[in-house]
């Protein structure tokens, strides 16, 4: 079998990068492009994404991609959920908000008023999160301006092709999709104020939403088509989970730790929406039910601020070891917390949270900050046992939490079961296995795209100790 060459945009919330993902002759493997930094900006009104400088990071990277490998035959985007750009006659109308900004508090409450949470919940099986897509539509008086509103690979890739479509697994993370029917809920969305109209068509994984515009063409290097993938990373990240039986729960960690399992049909009880358990659609309908667990948010912002603090970086690997080496208990908090959503000084919101036990080094202040996110996410995986009825025998923790040895560590201790962790980049790993199947060079189902993934990407056990 031939070996295969697409390129896969991969948006993170604090970084990106695009990638060459190359499948075929039993190989499935990653070659990174480019890495850039992204992260939230502050403008006159509010927290907003750097938009120009990521898509410009995008449209260099896969110029650099396909100058390393011209056989490259298509591309995917995934990203981060919840955030949209609006656009009026194809023009973005404004950076887009960041999911952090203040402003989405205000539109929980209005929304609530026409439509309690537990009707929400009915309708589009979500968790509650302040910041979801439809709580900041209801407060963004730019939204009587716009003809469309797309989430953000979407925007992305209309901008590369000039076709503006949603696609569905990341749509879903708006609240305006029907759980079941996975269509668009304009009942719910005129209720809240919300016009129908900015609702772009949607499409599934594997869809080719178009090829690049002539002008891309020329400066990328070729005429490619870009096709719908799993685009909210999650979804992505699920598909490359190598779930080892029908008894896994998988871990996506990276700057939150997306925990839970994989379902065939929702599970809209009272206990689930008590829970805040939510559905996300997977690649090929598949429900992804979970709770999001705060994840190395709480790590990385802390560092940040130690970091500020001493003015020169701090080595990580370093600070996790001289963490690893603390014999005595260390004091636990809620990682789920709201005081630690923004960013800011985390170090001393967490010190109030632990109150007098607070450690006074930083090997046992990040020691705490590893077990409290382990036992947040121990609890969300009993939970998700419980609620789908299905005994879980192993986790698979994927993404950049995977080389987090002692919170892999902690994840076992804490669950009592084991974590096999990676891959590493498994949401690259989806975007590009979506991409192969459409193209013809990956296997039909996700079950022997997990096969290929646990062949070539062998995973690390930890066992409860």
């Amino acid at each position: 079998m031939t070996v295969r060459s697409v390129a896969a945009v991969d948006l993170g919330a604090t970084s990106g990068r695009v990638m060459i993902g190359r499948i075929g002759d039993g190989r499935l493997d990653l070659e990174l492009v480019s890495r850039f930094p992204n992260g939230p900006v502050e403008r006159e009104d509010g927290l907003h994404w750097d938009f120009g400088a990521l898509y410009e990071h995008v449209v260099a990277g896969l110029a650099e991609a396909v100058r390393r490998e011209p056989a490259i035959e298509s591309v995917g985007i995934d990203s981060w959920a919840v955030d949209y750009g609006l656009l009026r006659d194809g023009e973005l109308l404004a950076e887009p908000f960041h999911y952090r900004d203040e402003r989405t508090a205000r539109g929980v409450e209005e929304v609530h008023t026409v439509a309690p949470f537990a009707e929400l919940y009915g309708r589009n099986g979500l968790q509650f999160l302040p910041f979801n897509t439809l709580y900041q539509y209801r407060v963004d008086a730019r939204l009587a301006d716009a003809d469309t509103a797309l989430l953000i690979p979407d925007l992305i890739a209309f901008l590369l092709t000039g076709t503006a479509v949603a696609e569905r697994t990341n749509a879903s993370t708006t609240g305006l999709l029907g759980v079941e029917s996975g269509e668009w809920d304009a009942e719910l969305a005129e209720r809240i104020g919300i016009p129908t109209h900015i609702l772009p068509t949607l499409v599934d994984p594997g869809e080719t939403i178009g090829t690049l515009r002539a002008d891309l063409v020329e400066r990328i290097g070729k005429k490619l088509p870009v096709i719908a993938v799993g685009s909210h990373d999650t979804a992505s990240a699920v598909v490359a989970a190598p779930l080892s039986t029908p008894h896994s729960a998988y871990i996506s960690c990276g700057t939150w730790g997306l925990v839970g399992v994989e379902l065939t049909e929702p599970v809209l009880t009272d206990a689930a929406r008590e829970a805040n358990f939510t559905h996300e659609l997977g690649v090929d309908r598949r429900y992804r039910f979970l709770h999001n667990v705060t994840g190395l948010w709480l790590l990385s912002e802390t560092v940040r601020a130690w970091e500020a603090e001493d003015g020169s970086r701090i080595d990580l690997p370093e600070l996790l070891a001289a963490a690893a080496a603390v014999t005595d208990d260390v004091p636990l908090f809620d990682a789920n917390d709201a005081s630690l959503s923004a960013p800011g000084d985390m170090p001393a919101r967490i010190a109030t949270l632990l109150g007098p036990e607070a450690p006074t080094t930083r090997p046992a202040f990040a020691r705490s900050i590893v077990e409290s996110i382990a036992t947040a996410f121990a609890d969300a995986v009993q939970t998700a046992a419980d609620l789908s009825g299905r005994e879980l025998d192993s986790i698979h923790l994927v993404g950049g939490g995977s080389l987090n040895r002692l919170l892999c560590q902690a994840t076992a201790d804490r669950t009592g079961r084991p974590v096999l962790a990676g891959p590493v980049e498994a949401t690259a790993l989806g975007n590009v296995l979506v991409q192969a199947r459409a193209l013809g060079a990956a296997p039909a189902s996700l079950e022997e795209l997990r096969a290929l993934v646990a062949a070539t990407h062998e995973p690390e056990r930890f066992d409860p100790r």
